[in-house]
């Protein structure tokens, strides 16, 4: 595990079984990261919906809620028009007032220095927390990764510590954790010579479709 051929082995399964996209395809995600782009509001008042629709969603009903929804938003619908395709009140709300505010959202975001100006900016949006701010800062563009709980359950492998699977929080980061997972991503920047950002979405889905066995109980096999 951990290895060149090992990462590439998995995105090229992630592929073969069409698997390869969050909210973009792989190789758009690569392109993002690779050459990030500035977005209009309404580019990324969408970019920001989906991280609030796809939060403790499988991507396949974040995507099909998110395509249903998107088109109906400059509309200035009410929750009521919303809820007709999507029942969840507090994700509704998030998404209206991030549309209803999306010009003031991107200016701020867009006038930040640096990365963690972006980070604390990002932080502010409805529904956008310390999980969710990461999915969210890559998928505009920033090489940062989401610490879910499959991230961290790799962390803890590859830093050969299962011991510590019962710290994992997916609302609350360990730092330990945090290290090892840090020190996973930096070693498969050097083996694959990819963004960490791209490497996260490999490894985030090889995890929750079953490629990357033993993450579960802490244990390979």
């Amino acid at each position: 595990m951990f290895s060149a051929s090992w990462f590439f082995d998995l995105e090229s399964q992630l592929r073969a079984r069409g698997l390869d996209s969050d909210d973009k395809s792989f190789d758009e995600i690569r392109d993002t990261l690779s050459n990030p782009k500035k977005l209009s509001p309404t580019a990324f008042a969408s970019a920001v919906s989906y991280v609030i629709l796809a939060s403790g969603f499988n991507q396949n009903t974040a995507k099909k809620i998110h395509k249903i929804i998107m088109p109906l938003m400059n509309q200035n619908p009410t929750i009521d028009d919303l809820k007709k395709f999507f029942k969840n009140d507090v994700k509704l709300k998030s998404i209206i007032k991030v549309w209803q505010n999306k010009n003031a959202f991107c200016d701020e975001y867009y006038s930040c220095k640096n990365l963690d100006e972006k980070i604390s900016c990002l932080k502010k949006l409805p529904y956008i927390g310390d999980i969710t701010v990461n999915h969210l800062a890559r998928n505009l563009g920033e090489n940062v990764v989401k610490y879910d709980r499959w991230i961290q359950r790799l962390g803890a492998l590859y830093a050969g510590n299962p011991g510590v699977f019962k710290l994992i929080d997916n609302g609350k980061l360990n730092s330990q954790i945090k290290q090892y997972c840090d020190d996973m991503f930096a070693h498969l920047e050097q083996e694959t010579n990819l963004p960490r950002g791209y490497i996260d979405v490999v490894l985030f889905k090889s995890a929750q479709n079953g490629l990357i066995k033993g993450l579960k109980n802490g244990c390979e096999n």
